[in-house]
């Protein structure tokens, strides 16, 4: 799914040229012709899809600068690109005073209204990514800082908010990286103990001999090599949550340690005297069946019993691809800011790749793969030539590596290093065409409606270039409008001044 963008214009041709352009770059259109009907779509339940808003800033009734304050007091953080045909700069302070995030003059060229929509964006997604970090490292990220269009994760994530309430034991499935440590944090970040500590053990990766010393903590002295001694992380996330990342791969005689630990609330470090009291709030996830690994005999049944009190999964990115663009977005935002770079876009067609790609490593590898794309980008946006691995996986898109030159071979410098290549064929988007889905030909109405289109939108709704471009009069051009929907137009002159073709 691509960017959904708002335009908010009373004046019908205006509105059908902006549009046409906004299609044009690739992004979805939807239009209001007045602002209350702009703020009842935004209030609405498909609200939350609008990416930006084109907003017009003089309309009888609610005026532009009308809905920037609307926006405001209702808190709406959509970034909103307003237009007029009257650019004092007096009115351009106002507007970006109001919220706006740039100014345009009607009517706007294609180009600086693309570039204006590819900020707008970019910015909006870093501040975005900013303020998602910081609620992550201070511990009060919430679940409603997990965007999704995905109705299998708006699902998961209702759940979510009902465990947040209270402080009962959650047990997170899904695969490698789908981002079951986010909603852990999140979960923690929408209950009472946001701001508490948060302490992730990945239970795959600890040492079977070291185990218990690390959930539990030892004394100084309790075994070779304690030469101080260690809380554990039982006692670290004392008040707080504790994650145990991959629960499964943990071995048996940990099991009943931990789940004497989950019990009685209480840890017995090793080399202690006695144990110790904890109050933690329990998150468990794991990347495999916790039921299979009970009955193969690898997991405690009691434990999973423990542990599995509210189950919830997360599905893969491949079942929500419809999340894919807003993921890339936030990462290439992220990742242009560190490397300092600006690339501020996607093109389509990179952003269609990435849709059809079925993504094992799930939001993890996608995020490595816009990482990698950011470093290799040379322009502004990053196309399919920064994706060459997942377009060799995906049908449909030719990749090409040229082979490296032999060894043997004689050389009088050293070997160049062999770039990747991706070919793609491209079509010229302002190319009319003649035939249908089925195979076969147009109307030849069909074809002149398009043609007006593309006309009224290349020369910026100037009748009169237009009408002498397709060599037509101003009448005529004027009845071709009216019956293809597109009415009005710049009153550069006199229609009734041209003979009618």
């Amino acid at each position: 799914m691509t960017s959904q963008i708002l335009i908010v214009d009373d004046d019908p041709v205006q509105r059908r040229l902006v549009e046409a352009m906004i299609r044009r770059f690739g992004y979805e259109a939807v239009v209001a012709e007045t602002g209350e009907q702009a703020l009842a779509l935004l209030a609405g339940p498909d609200g939350e899809s609008i990416d930006l808003v084109i907003l017009d800033l003089v309309m009888p009734d609610l005026d532009g600068m009308g809905v920037l304050a609307a926006l405001r007091e209702r808190e709406v953080s959509v970034p909103v690109i307003v237009q007029t045909a009257h650019g004092s700069i007096e009115t351009v302070v106002n507007a970006m005073r109001a919220g706006a995030a740039d100014f345009v003059v009607k009517p706007v060229g294609a180009e600086r209204l693309q570039v204006s929509i590819k900020n707008a964006l970019r910015t909006d997604a870093l501040e975005d990514e900013i303020r998602r970090l910081k609620r992550r490292a201070s511990g009060n990220l919430s679940i409603k800082d997990i965007a999704t269009r995905s109705a299998d994760m708006t699902r998961a994530l209702r759940l979510a908010e009902r465990a947040a309430r209270s402080n009962i034991p959650v047990l997170i499935e899904g695969e490698s990286g789908v981002g079951k440590e986010v909603l852990a944090r999140a979960i923690q970040g929408s209950g009472d103990r946001r701001g508490k500590p948060f302490v992730t053990v990945n239970c795959g990766a600890i040492p079977e001999n070291l185990v218990e010393s690390i959930l539990f903590g030892h004394e100084k002295g309790a075994f070779t090599g304690a030469t101080e001694k260690h809380v554990g992380k039982f006692v670290e996330a004392n008040g707080g949550t504790l994650f145990l990342d991959e629960i499964g791969e943990l071995p048996l005689d940990a099991q009943v340690k931990l789940l004497r630990a989950i019990q009685e609330g209480e840890v017995d470090p090793v080399g202690g005297r006695k144990s110790v009291k904890v109050d933690i709030r329990l998150i468990s996830a794991t990347n495999k069946s916790l039921l299979d690994l009970v009955k193969q005999g690898r997991f405690r049944e009691d434990l999973y019993y423990r542990l599995n009190v509210f189950p919830m999964t997360l599905p893969p990115l491949r079942a929500r691809t419809e999340d894919i663009p807003d993921l890339v977005r936030s990462f290439l935002a992220r990742f242009s800011a560190e490397e300092g770079k600006r690339v501020r876009a996607v093109t389509p067609e990179a952003m269609t790749l990435l849709m059809r790609y079925d993504w094992p490593g799930n939001v993890r590898q996608l995020e490595n793969a816009v990482f990698r794309a950011v470093v290799l980008a040379d322009g502004d946006e990053l196309t399919l030539a920064e994706f060459p691995q997942i377009a060799a996986q995906v049908d449909g898109f030719d990749v090409c590596i040229p082979p490296a030159p032999a060894a043997h071979a004689p050389t009088a410098a050293a070997p160049q290093p062999v770039r990747e290549i991706v070919r793609v064929e491209v079509r010229d988007p302002n190319a009319l065409t003649l035939v249908d889905g089925s195979g076969e030909v147009r109307r030849l109405e069909d074809i002149e409606g398009e043609a007006i289109r593309f006309a009224l939108q290349h020369y910026r709704g100037h009748m009169s270039e237009v009408s002498r471009r397709l060599g037509i009069g101003r009448s005529t051009l004027y009845r071709k409008l009216k019956d293809l929907g597109l009415e009005g137009g710049s009153e550069d002159d006199d229609p009734a001044s041209d003979a009618a073709a």
